[in-house]
């Protein structure tokens, strides 16, 4: 009976010496773990990058479609008042403004709760001072 020999341990001649596959086999699993660890550091570097650039809100909440109704209307606003459609451009950033007064209460930001605060404080008190403006609604 021939003995049974694992294939890894069967020695291979290679120009008149003698190597043992094993240590190929070593080698070979020595630069896969190099490989594999540098495959890891280049994973880690660009999972850094995209948790950079992701958004830090939540999509498809009610918050995220008042923020953009409101940066919407807030453009819109900007726009119509420079086309002098004053009424409706008033009008349009006041809303814009209480939007944005509720998009900073549900995130807790005090910040964006003040400037819109102001901003649709100063946007009605324009309106108020002006009455004239809504004689455009009966034309």
């Amino acid at each position: 009976m021939v003995k049974d020999v694992e294939q890894d341990e069967i020695p291979e001649v290679v120009e008149g010496k003698m190597h043992n596959i094993t240590s190929k086999a070593g080698r070979l699993a020595m630069e896969l773990a190099a490989e594999k660890k540098r495959l890891a550091q280049e994973l880690e570097e660009l999972q850094g990058e995209y948790d950079d650039i992701k958004p830090l809100t939540p999509t498809g909440t009610r918050d995220w479609y008042v923020k953009w109704g409101s940066m919407i209307l807030g453009v819109m606003g900007v726009f119509l008042i420079s086309a002098e459609v004053y009424l409706f451009g008033q009008l349009a950033y006041l809303i814009s403004a209480i939007g944005w007064i509720y998009v900073g209460m549900q995130w807790g930001d005090r910040a964006i709760m003040i400037g819109s605060a102001i901003s649709a404080t100063a946007v009605a008190m324009f309106l108020i001072e002006n009455p004239l403006l809504f004689s455009q609604l009966l034309k």
